[in-house]
């Protein structure tokens, strides 16, 4: 079998455990450098995934991965629904062994085809869905399980891996391939690759819920103001976009049932909330509206 990139020594942390606390940060940090510019090499790739996501206009993004990978995927779906008030199901992370492989490593989970067809078949994936596999070596059989599971039943596919001419990329319809190249600890692809793969996540969701109008300029208008952090950055939000002083923005807040989007369309139109969520309900991009 054909050593990994992943899988292979690097040559400048061979005497890892002798060298100092710097020595060793400094080191890391040369090694996300090089990841970085690997994720800049993959962006053609990954453009034309998410352009792919856009034309198809909705339906769900599901990650699947098992391990590092896996977690990635969950931890950047949970993420959208309170930072853009997505539906609960629009973005779903997948991981060989379920919840409890969130924390625990689950014997022959990521080892298994069936297991990932299985966890495809338990969705419902249809041809409106893009299914994401993750694997930074590109192989892992629970991945390959859930991409041929998830192509038979018509969905976008995707692969996200972390060597070149990976299996994995072979699978599906868009391969976006990271070659980030030998971790510091030999095979510990929870550095390096996973950098790699978060800031490649980071890029699909977000960029994925800016252009479907969950995003005004640099404002994410459809937070779900969970706290008083959020709460207050709400109305700094209506208040910056509709040059409206903060005690007008906090009412139109309150008025508008703590929609942010319902809030900055009744103050820019003047009309009321009930009507700013009809415009909101045709057009959910505001820019549209407000223009």
């Amino acid at each position: 079998m054909v050593l990994l990139g992943t899988e292979s020594r690097n040559s400048n942390s061979e005497q890892l455990d002798l060298m100092s606390v710097r020595e060793i940060i400094e080191l890391m940090n040369e090694e996300t450098e090089k990841g970085l510019r690997a994720v800049e090499n993959a962006s053609p790739n990954i453009e034309a995934l998410i352009e792919e996501i856009l034309n198809r206009d909705s339906g769900r993004i599901i990650y699947a991965g098992a391990g590092t990978s896996g977690r990635l995927g969950v931890l950047d779906a949970s993420e959208c629904p309170p930072t853009f008030h997505t539906d609960p199901e629009a973005f779903i992370g997948l991981i060989a062994g379920g919840e409890k492989a969130l924390r625990f490593a689950i014997e022959g989970a990521e080892d298994s085809i069936e297991l990932g067809a299985a966890d495809i078949e338990s969705l419902g994936v249809s041809s409106g869905d893009c299914v994401i596999g993750i694997a930074a070596s590109g192989r892992t059989p629970y991945v390959k399980g859930v991409l041929e599971s998830a192509k038979e039943k018509g969905a976008l596919t995707a692969s996200v891996s972390n060597n070149t001419g990976s299996e994995i990329s072979k699978i599906a319809d868009f391969a976006v391939e990271v070659d980030s190249g030998a971790e510091i600890i030999s095979g510990s692809t929870r550095l390096k690759a996973g950098t790699t793969q978060k800031l490649v996540l980071n890029m699909i969701s977000t960029i994925v819920n800016i252009k479907r109008g969950k995003v005004y300029g640099n404002f994410m208008i459809d937070v779900s103001a969970t706290n008083e952090k959020l709460e207050n950055r709400a109305v700094n939000m209506i208040s910056d976009i509709t040059g409206e002083d903060r005690e007008t923005s906090k009412r139109a807040y309150r008025d508008s049932g703590r929609h942010v989007k319902t809030a900055v369309v009744s103050l820019i139109l003047n009309v009321g909330a009930d009507e700013a969520e009809k415009l909101i309900a045709k057009e959910p991009n505001i820019r549209k509206i407000i223009k």
